[in-house]
């Protein structure tokens, strides 16, 4: 008997061991449904920390102890926990149609796809546009219906405008809010920074939610008046490391140049004027300017991440660095960035935090853009250089000294007055440079209580600084009229903070087939600027000596603050799956506005009924099937100066000082006031359905807006001796827009090998001031002495077009003066101009496509835009007389072959000849990649060739058809971009 019981105790103590003995757990993890592996499922022991991840082919292989329970966790599939029993552990996974619907991040929260009640897109990283990406709003360009998004031309990291729904201010800024990770962006960038948003590598983005009506933005409350853009990047997993490295290489072409006058045109031109002295200005050179100031550029790059858990905290952090040559010489971006994300988790995961923290340096060179007007106009048979300039260039093996030619004057000491400068002078001599440093991080905490269940308290805590230092220098040599001209510097330092407070609660509980989501908060956010700037301009007499009274040292400096104070609300609520309500409130208080208009109340509600969950649908055809319809406000003050409603002063130009005996002083003035600023507010009213069938093979949405916008912010003239000026900003107007927007997706093929899938969007837009007292003349151009060619006017959409109405002969000739006398007066006049067109599409569309054959990718995105119309500024400078004028020869555009303009005026400069319809449709990118399934060290690796900007067809006759503001004048031309690239998991 004691010998059984030192059996049975030792058996006791073996049991437990050899549960607890740890074993390598290895297998397959598959779909089931199609029988394929899985990649990048995660596998964690279940109370720990301690994970990893399937290959490529879905095995997978973790140290674990029998008795251990494996999570199995994947996007789209519902997951799976299994207890260890042995070494070997192949596991089916089973898709989620709740996960396919998708989480949309919004203000303050998030929400499943299914019950928005909202007009909110979600773009996620695999229908991100591929190819070269420098920035985030190009990941999403023609992916969203109702959004415009314009790059700013063709320059490496050029920012874009980017509009929701159209125009939504006069004076405003009408962009929306930019949010990354919970922190709302300044409204602007910091001198020397191409765009705003180059603090974000592409790469490191997982999703870009677009809040569009007012109901889903007014969370957000005065700073959401143009919708807001939600950029969530990617965070840490559980698990061990993981990394990603993605390198691409590019080349850009010049694609387009201004259609100028050949050498040999513009040699038969001048000679047939029969006038000696024309004809006596000629050169022997063949030039061609624009060839010079453009090259084929070169840029590259990289990205390497690294995602797994440190210490039992999941992180993810990045490095990033790129490196791009613009087409226009000398013009470079440079940047690099590092990322940063942790999640740890305490006390049993009732207490969540996020970190958050991303920094960012761009070194950009900028190559003065003043050359690509300059090649444009400068004289084609004139050599680049010329021993007779007195402007040094270099000296040849002969001991030549050669000068950059230039159009000198009888003297032969100096530029002459009004012409050209060389534009190869121009890209040589300017050294423009600037270093952009960025910070953006936050904190935020969310705490369940313990003792109310349902109940979260968040705070996040956020910080964006923008720091920028540069200058230009233009050297003595430089060709200028400026007679003893010795040099000029320009040197700045500006700098922008943004502070964020947020803390709110949520509350969410279940009351059998009710469901209730509250939230409520305060939010403080606090701009500071700091700009600083100093411009010297050596000027010198005869005997090199310094002339102070022409020479210039000016130093401006200017420092600025304004808060933004906020309480919010929001409640959702659902009833079944079937009924949703979703109710806000923002309060705002602005320290822009004066104190007895300084708070606004901006409210929204919308409905949504799921019709799909109802029983009489319930073998029905659709997977989703939803009506929603809502109606919200919001402010707007963004852009809006600081204080405008108390006396400021600012100080006199060096050029206006008062002498008092022998000093001279600079005066201070004081700038106009308006006390009476309110808030610019904007309604929305907004009805949509969202629709899916066949398993989701066909799926999207319609929505119809009306959003309306009252008391505009614009300029307007103040009676004489009233202010401190003859104009000042003011709540003047009210402005509407009406549109519809739908989207499509299809999925037409899915097998296990391939894929197909397809992604259409269309909207329309029709834009109207509604109530303007005051006119606005806007859209300034180049010809004449403060001409405009656009105007604000009741019944007629902003920046419309005001010009005369050309007459044309029998064969569709425009005749040369001959305008139409709209008002019957016997007389041509500005009594004549109408409003004629207007530079923003009446429907943009946006078509892409996916396709994957086994370990093969391919990729398209184009779009399209239908009446959009811009003033080509470059041809209505065109006319014979322009090219002899101030004693020189000028070269103009090919279109004098058309019109055969002799006289440069007013009225030919505003004819709508020049209003050209700038529809176009653009292939935007194609990319075709091959992945090798154990292509490195037995990890996937993928190679890609994507070209962008592959063809567009419009029957503009300028250098490009997407404008900007409509208004065409020395255009930085957008090349063509050949890429390569490898993106490598290991």
């Amino acid at each position: 008997m004691k010998q059984v019981k030192q059996y049975l105790s030792l058996l006791l103590f073996l049991v437990p061991a050899l549960m607890l003995a740890q074993v390598n757990v290895s297998g397959t993890v598959t779909d089931s449904g199609s029988g394929e592996p899985l990649p990048g499922v995660s596998i964690v022991i279940k109370g720990t920390t301690t994970g990893t991840t399937t290959d490529f082919d879905g095995n997978y292989s973790i140290n674990a102890q029998n008795g251990d329970i494996l999570q199995f966790s994947y996007i789209a599939f519902k997951t799976k926990e299994i207890r260890v029993t042995g070494s070997e552990l192949n596991v089916t996974l089973q898709e989620d149609t709740e996960q396919l619907d998708e989480v949309v991040v919004i203000g303050y929260g998030s929400v499943r796809k299914e019950d928005l009640t909202g007009a909110v897109n979600l773009v996620t990283s695999k229908d991100f546009n591929k190819g070269q990406v420098s920035s985030p709003q190009q990941l999403i360009q023609g992916k969203v219906a109702g959004v415009s998004i314009v790059n700013g031309g063709g320059a490496p990291g050029e920012g874009s405008n980017f509009l929701v729904r159209g125009i939504g201010s006069l004076n405003l800024n009408s962009n929306p809010l930019f949010v990354v990770d919970g922190v709302p962006l300044n409204d602007g960038g910091v001198g020397g920074s191409r765009n705003p948003l180059n603090l974000i590598n592409p790469n490191d983005i997982e999703a870009i939610s677009v809040l569009k009506d007012a109901s889903a933005t007014s969370i957000y409350g005065s700073r959401a008046a143009n919708g807001v853009v939600l950029i969530t990047t990617k965070k840490g997993k559980a698990g061990e490391f993981s990394f990603n490295l993605r390198t691409n290489t590019s080349v850009f072409e010049p694609v387009n140049q201004v259609d100028v006058l050949n050498p040999a045109q513009f040699r038969k031109l001048v000679r047939d004027t029969g006038n000696q002295d024309f004809i006596d200005r000629l050169g022997s050179a063949s030039t061609d300017w624009q060839d010079l100031i453009y090259r084929t550029a070169f840029g590259s790059d990289h990205s390497l991440s690294a995602v797994g858990a440190a210490f039992g905290v999941p992180l993810r952090a990045s490095l990033g660095y790129s490196d791009q040559d613009g087409i226009l010489s000398g013009d470079n971006f440079n940047r690099v960035t590092a990322s940063v994300n942790l999640t740890p988790r305490l006390l049993d995961d009732h207490l969540k935090f996020e970190i958050n923290a991303r920094v960012a340096r761009t070194e950009n060179t900028f190559a003065d853009r003043g050359a690509i007007g300059s090649a444009v106009s400068f004289d084609p048979t004139k050599p680049v250089y010329d021993q007779n300039s007195p402007f040094y260039a270099f000296t040849d093996e002969n001991g030549t000294d050669f000068g950059y030619y230039t159009w000198l004057n009888a003297a032969g000491t100096n530029q002459l007055n009004l012409a050209p400068t060389n534009p190869v002078a121009i890209l040589d001599l300017i050294d423009d440079q600037a270093t952009v440093d960025r910070f953006v991080g936050n904190l935020k905490a969310d705490y369940q209580l313990h003792w109310v269940p349902g109940l979260t308290a968040t705070v996040n805590g956020g910080y964006d600084l923008s720091k920028s230092e540069g200058g230009k220098i233009i050297p003595n040599n430089f060709p200028t009229a400026a007679t003893g001209y010795d040099g000029r510097t320009e040197q700045y330092t500006q700098e922008a903070k943004n502070y964020l407070f947020d803390a709110y609660l949520n509350y969410k509980k279940e009351f059998g087939d009710h469901n209730l989501d509250v939230t409520g908060g305060y939010s403080y956010q606090r701009f500071e600027f700091d700009n600083f700037s100093n411009n010297v301009e050596r000027i010198l007499n005869a005997d090199g000596s310094l002339n102070d009274e022409a020479s210039l040292n000016e130093t401006f400096i200017d420092k600025s603050r304004n808060v933004l104070l906020s309480y919010f609300g929001r409640l959702n609520y659902d009833f079944d799956g079937r009924y949703l309500l979703t109710a806000t409130l923002r309060a705002d208080a602005s320290s822009k506005l004066n104190p007895d208009d300084r708070w606004g109340y901006f409210p929204s509600a919308a409905l949504a009924w799921n019709i799909h969950n109802e029983d009489f649908l319930a073998e029905g055809p659709f997977d989703q099937l939803k009506l929603r319809v809502g109606y919200g406000e919001v402010g707007n003050v963004n852009g809006l100066g600081d204080y405008n409603f108390l006396t400021r002063y600012v100080i006199s130009t060096p050029s206006a000082q008062y002498q008092f005996g022998d000093s001279f002083y600079r005066t201070y003035r004081p700038e106009p006031i308006n006390e009476d600023l309110r808030w610019e507010v904007g309604n929305t009213l907004n009805a949509g359905i969202d629709f899916a069938v066949l398993e989701s093979r066909i799926s999207g949405s319609v929505n119809a807006y009306i959003k309306t916008t009252e008391d505009l912010i614009a300029t307007t003239v103040v009676d004489p001796f009233t202010n401190f000026g003859n104009t000042i900003s003011a709540n003047i107007g009210d402005m509407e827009n009406r549109g519809v927007e739908v989207e499509l997706n299809l999925v037409p093929v899915r097998t296990q090998d391939l894929e197909w899938s397809i992604n259409y969007n269309i909207s329309v837009n029709d834009n109207e001031i509604t109530r303007l007292p005051d006119t606005q003349e806007v859209g300034g151009i180049s010809g004449g002495v403060g001409n405009t060619i656009q105007r604000h006017q009741v019944g007629a959409a902003p920046f419309s077009y005001y010009v005369y109405k050309q007459i044309y002969d029998a064969n569709g000739k425009p005749i040369e003066g001959a305008y139409a006398d709209l008002n019957d007066d016997g007389q041509i006049n500005s009594e004549d101009r109408y409003l004629y067109k207007n530079p923003y599409a009446d429907v943009l569309m946006g078509l892409s496509t996916n396709l994957t054959y086994k370990n093969w990718d391919f990729s398209a995105v184009s779009r399209a835009s239908i009446g959009n119309y811009n003033y080509n500024n470059v041809a209505s400078t065109t006319a014979l007389n322009g090219v002899f004028s101030n004693d020189i020869l000028r070269n103009i555009p090919a279109d004098y072959l058309r019109t055969e303009f002799q006289q440069f005026t007013e009225t030919n400069l505003l004819s709508d000849y020049f209003i050209e319809n700038a529809s176009f449709f653009r292939l935007d990118n194609i990319t075709l990649g091959y992945t090798l399934a154990e292509g490195f060290f037995g990890n996937p690796l993928r190679f890609y060739a994507s070209g962008q900007n592959l063809l567009v067809v419009t029957n503009y006759n300028g250098l490009d058809p997407e404008i900007t503001g409509g208004i065409d004048n020395n255009f930085y031309p957008r090349p063509r971009v050949l890429t390569i690239g490898l993106d490598i998991n290991f």
